[in-house]
């Protein structure tokens, strides 16, 4: 039976926000109707929008039916009863002593969560504290990217936590809430078959990918200032790198699992200099096809500036300097209007170190270990077996290792496990604050280099798989991206 959350007030700051319709409330309604929310479970959305509740709760239930399933009515009834809503600015004081009154007799379980920019995230913890709305039971949850470089997390982080003790922030990515990055630390420290060969004996390099077919939609404002690198590497695919890096934590507690990833973030190679131009890609889509349909350039849509050099796209080589993975190179990619919707880890085994089988194409006969996130989740193995026939030749084969399609129990979505464990107040899969620093401090100095530099970001076809120099970056080293081998 799946377990009942603590009591709550759960306060949404940005609540009729693209994040809080296409995921939140999805994800919130989803927990009440799998039972798991507790009867004394409030959420209170806060919204700037001049707007009642009835008409919240009518955008609500339509984001809902949008992004999610058209509920049943009788179940939507009884959610939204645990909906109540207010119209202020979260940004000045004046409405924080209404959403005093609004909450002062619901459970003192509270969790603020801050689904808007990051630079409110100051002001919105400075109001509350004024109104003596924070106590030893109150949490914050800042969604990323938090600020834009090292100085500007310092300075937000620092603020915030003039007001809030480290352990009541929960910095949010949701990627580590997806089913299979779990199922990735199960594999692994629940295995010697796989921990025992996860070093630089065996394995030969590791690929993370996150590609999106979507453009920058009606988010030009935010993208503008803030572009692939900030917005996808520095917080996600760097934390996949740090869950797929990480040594054994003693235990499942959260320090313990935070400790080890920080490590793996420390670790990391710095890339100054001239070394950003040779290990680093960045990347600005043009006009194209996007599935099938005929879509802009990145500098034409709507929001964008007709110069911008905002990249759209980002690769790079890392590589974690100690003694599991030196010399075992870790590719990120991620992009917009990439060539199909995908998130994947990819563990490419070296190959065998003498093989009597006839293989015409040796580089596609490694052996693969691969996790998928989206858009179907699930876990694949690629193996050689024999071709049927009269000749001795091998060929791929892949197995799927408990692929989620074929389980019967609904999946939850990442925003509802991370839901679910703010409630609860278990912190093992958010950021901590020297987690968040390590990373900015391994970034900055590539932000730094293209906004010194006149290099404009290299263009590359909407529908295809991002510049010609993110296939260079892994021929130089005699690889191929997965979908080229």
């Amino acid at each position: 039976m799946a377990e009942l959350l603590h009591p709550f007030t759960l306060v949404l700051f940005g609540a009729n926000g693209d994040l809080s319709l296409r995921k939140l409330i999805p994800s919130l309604f989803n927990l009440h109707q799998d039972g798991r929310l507790h009867d004394d479970g409030c959420i209170v959305a806060v919204t700037r929008s001049d707007e009642n509740r009835e008409a919240y709760l009518e955008q609500a239930k339509a984001a809902l039916c949008q992004f999610e399933k058209t509920p049943d009515e009788k179940i939507w009834r009884a959610f939204s009863a645990r909906i109540s809503h207010i119209q202020m600015d979260a940004g000045k004081g004046a409405g924080y002593s209404k959403l005093a009154k609004k909450i002062a007799h619901l459970p003192a379980n509270r969790i603020f969560y801050c689904a808007v920019h990051s630079r409110m995230y100051p002001q919105i913890s400075e109001q509350l504290s004024a109104h003596d709305l924070i106590s030893e039971q109150s949490r914050i949850v800042l969604e990323k990217p938090i600020g834009t470089d090292f100085a500007s997390a310092m300075h937000i982080d620092q603020r915030v936590a003039e007001f809030f003790t480290e352990e009541q922030i929960f910095r949010i990515d949701h990627y580590l809430g997806k089913e299979t990055v779990q199922n990735l630390l199960a594999l692994r420290f629940a295995n010697s078959i796989f921990e025992h060969q996860w070093n630089q004996r065996y394995i030969d390099h590791i690929q993370i990918t996150i590609s999106e077919t979507v453009g920058v939609e009606k988010r030009a404002g935010f993208y503008e200032g803030t572009g692939a690198m900030r917005d996808m590497l520095q917080n996600h695919l760097l934390q996949l790198l740090c869950m797929t890096a990480m040594e054994p934590p003693a235990s499942l507690d959260p320090q313990a699992v935070r400790d080890e990833k920080v490590k793996v973030i420390k670790a990391l190679r710095p890339i100054t200099g001239e070394d950003i131009s040779h290990n680093v890609v960045r990347g600005q889509y043009e006009a194209g096809l996007s599935n099938n349909e005929r879509v802009p350039r990145y500098r034409d849509e709507t929001g964008v500036a007709h110069d911008s050099t905002t990249e759209t796209f980002v690769a790079l080589k890392a590589e974690i300097n100690n003694w599991r993975w030196a010399g075992v190179p870790f590719y990120l990619r991620t992009g917009k209007r990439l060539a199909e919707r995908s998130c994947e880890i990819v563990v490419e085994f070296k190959e065998v170190p003498h093989t009597i089988f006839e293989m015409q194409h040796k580089k596609t006969m490694a052996n693969k270990l691969v996790f998928r996130l989206q858009p179907d989740e699930g876990v694949k193995i690629q193996l050689c077996e024999k071709r049927v026939g009269s000749q001795m030749q091998v060929r791929p084969m892949v197995l799927s290792l408990n692929p989620v399609s074929q389980q019967k129990k609904r999946v939850p979505d990442a925003y509802e496990r991370l839901l679910a464990d703010a409630i609860n107040n278990n912190a093992t899969l958010f950021l901590r604050q020297d987690e968040l620093h390590a990373a900015w401090h391994w970034i900055d100095p590539i932000l730094q280099y293209w906004a010194t530099t006149d290099q404009r970001p290299e263009p590359y076809n909407a529908g295809t798989w991002g510049p010609a120099a993110a296939t260079m970056l892994l021929a130089r080293d005699g690889r191929l991206w997965a979908e080229n081998s």
